[in-house]
């Protein structure tokens, strides 16, 4: 009978932070990394000056690794403030791209403690602080709660400290130590207990796990969930002449039961020494995975389980032990610390059962699989989340996040054709061109993601000038929704490619587009703030000015509802391409004249000082965004009229009017899927109710547009597919999203119904 307790079996490295030596345990970790070691660890002993400093190491380390996980052996409990501790790991852990774990000890001495200013313990009181720590470090980076945390103990106390940062991944919390308190704490509160072989032995490491399990069951908990870590040391010999003293066969043969028979999933090397560190890897490692998993009725998991509190919080309908390998260790389910920053867009809240993150064109394809397999779920795909109408979120189905797939890429500089991910963002597209001389129109804030934009269509700062987004897109590889690979452009799977532009969504997941970007210099860009108390003169008079100025001027007007005491704003920004002074001044004096002024900016710039408008951090957004969308082809008096109407309503909060026309009508209608050439202007309304904004809509503003642009749409209603697409391109679509997607995997984005009539097999 066995005691493994199940878990993915790792190995480390202990590496002394000599201080007279600063640059090797920095060298001891790199090499480390390169030998395939899943971890390196270092023990903090700040009470030691020829130590470093542990956290000041590990940033460092840190920023010299890319892989390797980094365990901090906080010894010195007494001597951290448990605050500042996970203060200090989940900033570490943000930074390291999720890669720290944490044990606690009791420390030192009480008076190597009390030397160094910490309080003197008795062992009682020391594992009693240690268990204080662990309570206050869970609950300071359990940003989940929006209160201030307080703490009362008898060792640490809080008055009303904010939580987090929220770490980039769940840091395990191991306790170092035998004393049979402490154990006790491990079975109760921790992640794993980590022991050491020369100080505890084997007898003493079975007693330990005894300890443990029973702790762990009269707290409810599964001992399996506790990982049990183990550091060793040895010396390799020619001949066996004792314990971890031999050959690597005898290492092996050594190592084995503590795997087997006492449950260790962790085994960390304390040396400095390269060569024992070599000859453990390459010739101990490989060969002790595979007696382990002779030894064992099945073998051990390949990647990392998750805790039975993660899933508890698992939703019904999916089958989560049945996630691709290649997708396992990047899946994100409700449980986990990053499904905070995962499960809502920008403007959308969401709480999905399962959010997927390939990384590569394959693992597209196996995340469709799993997709496939769950055909009765909401299917989201998202690139950077900020789709207003995109379902890149849901409630309990599962999203495929390609942010991953995010390179920008130049293939020729003589056509300037570039290749650009997904993932990417527009405001890192952006500055990738601009030390070419080069720009590509992409909507209007930088933090939109490419595949969401460039498959709907891509309204911009230069679309008079330069046209759609999609204008500019010359070839694109997808995955279908039968995880078939395929290219497509006007030479190859012409069809498909007519589709993708402007219909995107439909037919699959793009990994790459190729674009053929336009040379742009400085660019002028201005904006103002005007008066708004005639918003039908307004309006009318901004639509004229656009209308009539050269295609170098695109423009945009947002405006609100009155309110109350406040005079009424009108905000308008225009961007000009063009670096001359004179030009940009004479373009943009037509719109600075359209109403009084309260403000204004104008200076020359970069379209990539532009598009920086936005941030790194996660979306958080709440609730369903509830919008209408329209082209119209001129901001005329009755159009106006309805337009103010609308907004005297109090219905709709925000009202967006874009300029189009100029270079978007130079391509003919149905060179593409998206079709609306001819209007002048793109507009949005957001609203606070959807029955009252849709019922004001369609009476106020309907007679008026003539198409829609999905990207900007809401209504969940049938009909706004048919505003959205003339029906022979409607026609058109349908039968191809028989051929390629006939049984409707991508159905929660405003969904092609496929013409089962003229189902063929692509």
């Amino acid at each position: 009978m066995t005691a493994n307790y199940g878990h993915r079996l790792e190995f480390g490295t202990l590496v002394t932070p000599v201080a007279t030596s600063p640059a090797t345990p920095v060298a001891l970790a790199r090499r480390s990394e390169e030998l395939g070691y899943d971890l390196v660890a270092f023990r903090d002993d700040p009470d030691q000056p020829a130590h470093l400093d542990i956290w000041t190491l590990l940033a460092w380390v840190a920023g010299r690794t890319e892989r390797i996980h980094l365990a901090a052996s906080v010894r010195s409990v007494p001597l951290r403030s448990p605050a500042v501790l996970a203060r200090s790991a989940a900033s570490l852990d943000l930074l390291s791209g999720g890669r720290l774990e944490l044990a606690l000890g009791v420390g030192d001495a009480p008076e190597a403690v009390e030397a160094m200013g910490g309080p003197r313990l008795d062992p009682h009181q020391a594992v009693e602080s240690v268990g204080e720590a662990l309570d206050v470090i869970r609950d300071m980076l359990d940003t989940d709660r929006q209160d201030a945390l307080r703490y009362s103990g008898a060792h640490h106390r809080l008055a009303g400290a904010e939580r987090g940062p929220l770490p980039a991944h769940h840091i395990p919390f191991w306790l170092d130590g035998d004393d049979g308190r402490l154990l006790r704490l491990v079975g109760t509160k921790a992640d794993g207990w980590l022991a050491t072989l020369d100080r505890t032995g084997p007898d003493g490491l079975r007693a330990g796990n005894k300890i443990i399990d029973e702790a762990a069951r009269e707290a409810g908990r599964d001992p399996a969930e506790i990982r049990r870590l183990v550091t060793i040391s040895g010396v390799f010999a020619d001949t066996r002449r004792g314990f971890l003293d031999g050959p690597p066969a005898a290492w092996v043969e050594d190592l084995l039961p503590l795997v087997v028979e006492d449950g260790v999933g962790t085994l960390v090397v304390a040396t400095d020494d390269t060569g024992t560190m070599e000859r453990f890897a390459r010739e101990v490692v490989p060969a002790l995975r595979e007696a382990v998993d002779r030894a064992l009725p099945a073998p051990l998991p390949r990647t990392v389980g998750r805790s039975a509190a993660v899933r508890a919080k698992r939703r019904p309908g999916i089958a989560y032990d049945e996630v691709p390998a290649s997708l396992a260790d990047t899946a994100v389910e409700p449980g986990d610390v990053a499904y905070a920053r995962v499960r809502s867009n920008y403007l959308r809240g969401g709480a999905p059962g399962l959010v997927l993150r390939p990384r590569t064109p394959a693992e597209v394809a196996d995340a469709l699989a799993f997709a496939r397999a769950h055909r009765h779920l909401p299917l989201g795909v998202r690139s950077g989340g900020h789709g207003i109408s995109g379902r890149s979120t849901n409630d309990g189905g599962i999203v495929i996040d390609v942010g991953a797939l995010n390179e920008i890429e130049v293939l020729d500089r003589a056509t300037r054709r570039v290749r650009i991910g997904p993932g990417a963002r527009w405001m890192d597209v952006a500055a990738a061109l601009h030390p070419y001389g080069w720009a590509l129109t992409s909507g209007d804030y930088g933090g939109v993601g490419v595949g969401g934009l460039a498959t709907a269509g891509g309204v911009g700062w230069m679309a008079r000038k330069h046209g759609l987004t999609i204008d500019h897109l010359r070839a694109v590889e997808m995955v279908l929704a039968d995880g078939t690979r395929v290219r497509a452009s006007e030479t190859e799977n012409p069809d498909l490619f007519w589709a993708v532009r402007g219909a995107g969504a439909n037919f699959g997941v793009v990994t790459a587009f190729e674009f053929e970007v336009d040379e742009v210099g400085p660019v002028g860009w201005a904006q103002f703030a005007l008066d708004a108390s005639d918003p039908v003169g307004l309006l009318t008079r901004w639509g004229a000015a656009v209308e009539a100025a050269p295609r170098d001027l695109t423009s945009a007007i947002i405006m609100g509802p009155p309110r109350m005491g406040q005079p009424r704003v009108a905000q308008v920004m225009a961007m000009v391409d063009s670096d001359d002074p004179e030009t940009i001044v004479r373009q943009l004096q037509p719109l600075a004249d359209v109403a009084p002024g309260y403000d204004q900016q104008v200076v020359l710039t970069s379209y990539a000082s532009v598009m920086a408008n936005a941030t790194d951090g996660p979306h958080h957004g709440q609730g369903e965004p509830i919008t209408r969308s329209g082209f119209v082809d001129h901001i005329t008096p009755d159009f106006a009229e309805a337009a103010a109407r609308l907004l005297a309503s109090g219905v709709v909060y925000f009202f967006h009017i874009r300029s189009v026309g100029g270079a978007v009508n130079d391509v003919a209608p149905d060179a593409m899927a998206w079709s609306h050439r001819g209007a002048n202007f793109h507009v949005t309304a957001f609203g606070r109710h959807r029955g009252r904004l849709d019922a004001l809509w369609d009476e106020l503003l309907g007679t008026h547009q003539r198409g829609l642009y999905l990207s900007f749409e809401t209504d969940p209603r049938p009909e706004r597919l048919r505003d959205a697409f003339p029906p022979a391109t409607l026609d058109r679509l349908r039968a191809l999203k028989s051929r390629y997607d006939p049984d409707r995997l991508f159905h929660d984005n405003f969904a092609i119904t496929p013409d089962t009539a003229s189902r063929t097999t692509p």
